[in-house]
C-alpha cells in the first residue's frame, strides 16, 4: 500500500478492531451497493473520495466525465485504491438496441478510462495499489445445475459478453502492475433495492410464487456480506476473477419457499414465463428470471473471508428483521 495508509482503531457496532485507514477512490458510489460501501467505509475511519459526473461539491467529490474520456490523473495518484462500481442497470429498462449498448458502453468507457489514468501516473509508487473493478455472474451464462467457479469457462449470452468485455477494459491498470480483481456479483438482496425490493409487496399479500418450474439457480448474497468482501479485497492478496455470491446458492422454488417462510405467508402461486416476457420482454425475463447459475465463492473462501450471511434464511432474517 501507499505511504498514505496508518493505523487506527476503529469501535461502532459492527467493528471493534485495529484497522489500516486508507485512501479510496470509487465510482458508482450513488447506486444500491456503492452508497452502502461508502457509508461503510467511512464508519471505519477511511477517507473516501467519490467520482461524480455532476459538478464536484465539497473535498469528498471529484468530477469526471466518462463520455468524454476526461479524468484528472491527479485524483488517482497517491491513493490507495480504486473501486469501480459504474454501469448502467441491467433490469432497468427493457433491451432494446439503444439501451443494449448503453449498458455495454456505460461499463466500457468508465473501466477503460480509469484503468488507463491509473496505468498514466508515470511515478509506480504514486499508482493505487489495488483496482477493484465490478463484474457479475453473468459473464458464466445460465448453466443448468453446473457448480460454477472461477474457474469455470464464460457463457456466450449477451450478458456474458458484457461481462467478458468489462473485465477486460482492466488491461491497462494489469499490465502496469497494479492488483487488479473483478467483482463478479451475484443477486444482491436488501429491502431497499433490487430484486428483493420488487419481490416483498406481492409476498406479503401472499402473492408470491416461484418463476416457471422454478428450478433455476439464484446465486445470491446479502448486501452486508456483499460490501464486507469488497473491503476483505482491498487487503488480501486476491487478484482476478471473484465471484460475490454466498456459499450456498438455492433454486428459485427454495428461495420463494424461505421467503415465505420467513414471512409467514403462502407462496402457491406459479408465475408463468408469458406475463413476465410481455412486460420485460422474452431475452430480459430469460437472463433475469426463467435461467440462472449455480455459483460458488472459492476465492473468497480460500483467501479466509467469513461470510455473517452463509445461508438464505439466515440472511432474510436478519434483512427483514424476523
Amino acid at each position: 500500500m501507499t505511504a498514505m495508509m496508518a493505523m487506527t482503531t476503529v469501535r461502532g457496532p459492527r467493528y471493534s478492531r485495529n484497522v489500516e485507514v486508507m485512501r479510496i477512490v470509487i465510482s458508482g458510489s450513488s447506486g444500491l451497493i456503492g452508497s452502502a460501501l461508502v457509508a461503510s467505509l467511512r464508519t471505519q475511519g477511511h477517507t473516501v473520495v467519490r467520482l461524480v459526473r455532476r459538478p464536484a461539491q465539497g473535498g469528498g467529490d471529484i468530477q469526471w466525465d466518462p463520455v468524454a474520456g476526461t479524468l484528472d490523473p491527479a485524483a488517482l495518484a497517491g491513493v490507495d485504491a480504486v473501486i469501480n462500481l459504474s454501469g448502467a442497470g441491467i433490469g432497468d429498462k427493457r433491451w432494446t438496441d439503444a439501451y443494449k449498448r448503453e449498458l455495454l458502453d456505460s461499463r466500457l468507457r468508465t473501466t477503460e478510462l480509469l484503468a488507463g489514468t491509473i496505468a498514466g501516473i508515470e511515478a509506480p509508487e504514486q499508482r493505487p495499489s489495488v483496482f477493484l473493478s465490478g463484474s457479475a455472474i453473468g459473464w458464466y451464462g445460465p448453466r443448468g445445475d453446473e457448480e460454477l467457479t472461477e474457474a469455470s469457462s464464460a457463457g456466450s449470452t449477451f450478458l456474458a459478453d458484457i461481462c467478458k468485455q468489462w473485465e477486460s477494459a482492466t488491461g491497462a491498470a494489469e499490465v502496469a502492475g497494479v492488483r487488479t480483481a473483478h467483482l463478479r456479483t451475484g443477486i444482491v438482496l436488501t429491502p431497499k433495492g433490487g430484486a428483493l425490493k420488487k419481490q416483498l409487496p406481492l409476498f406479503k399479500f401472499g402473492l408470491g410464487g416461484r418463476f416457471g418450474r422454478g428450478t433455476q439457480w439464484q446465486s445470491w448474497i446479502s448486501l452486508d456480506d456483499e460490501v464486507a468482501a469488497i473491503e476483505h479485497l482491498l487487503t488480501a492478496d486476491v487478484s482476478g476473477a471473484v465471484n460475490l455470491t454466498a456459499p450456498h446458492p438455492v433454486t428459485n422454488r427454495e428461495f420463494t419457499e424461505v421467503l415465505g417462510k420467513v414471512l409467514k405467508r403462502p407462496t402457491l402461486l406459479p408465475i408463468p414465463s408469458f406475463g413476465p416476457k410481455l412486460l420485460l420482454g422474452g431475452e430480459l425475463a430469460d437472463a433475469l428470471l426463467f435461467t440462472g447459475q449455480r455459483v460458488l465463492p472459492a476465492r473468497l473462501g480460500t483467501s479466509g473471508f467469513e461470510f455473517r450471511h452463509p445461508t438464505l434464511e439466515v440472511a432474510l432474517r436478519a434483512l427483514l428483521g424476523r
